[in-house]
């Protein structure tokens, strides 16, 4: 026997509707949105922060020594990902490395 669902619209539903008409509205150039940039990170106060050269930190937290180079001379910032796992590191370092040694 099939049972029928009550559709009923979520909090989180109701959002998603909401934010596909906005896109819409932009796309068809009624409404302007906003483009928000995610505020740069400073990898190398991080690094030095836990006290560790770049050799040791790219070693202890698996980032590659060239990427972590890169993002310390501002050639490139980190991607989303990479953001959010030093934003981590940053805030627990030795939680990291000891959830990584684990492995």
């Amino acid at each position: 026997m099939a049972r029928k669902t009550a559709t009923k619209k979520t909090g989180f539903g109701k959002d998603l509707i909401e934010g596909m008409k906005l896109v819409l509205a932009h796309q068809r150039g009624k409404v302007e949105l906003e483009q928000v940039w995610p505020k740069p990170i400073d990898v190398k106060a991080i690094r030095k922060r836990v006290k560790m050269s770049q050799a040791e930190f790219s070693r202890a937290y698996g980032i590659s020594k060239r990427a972590l180079q890169e993002w310390e001379q501002g050639g490139r910032q980190p991607d989303s990902a990479a953001r959010a796992y030093l934003t981590v590191i940053a805030k627990e370092p030795a939680v990291v490395r000891r959830a990584l040694a684990s492995q």
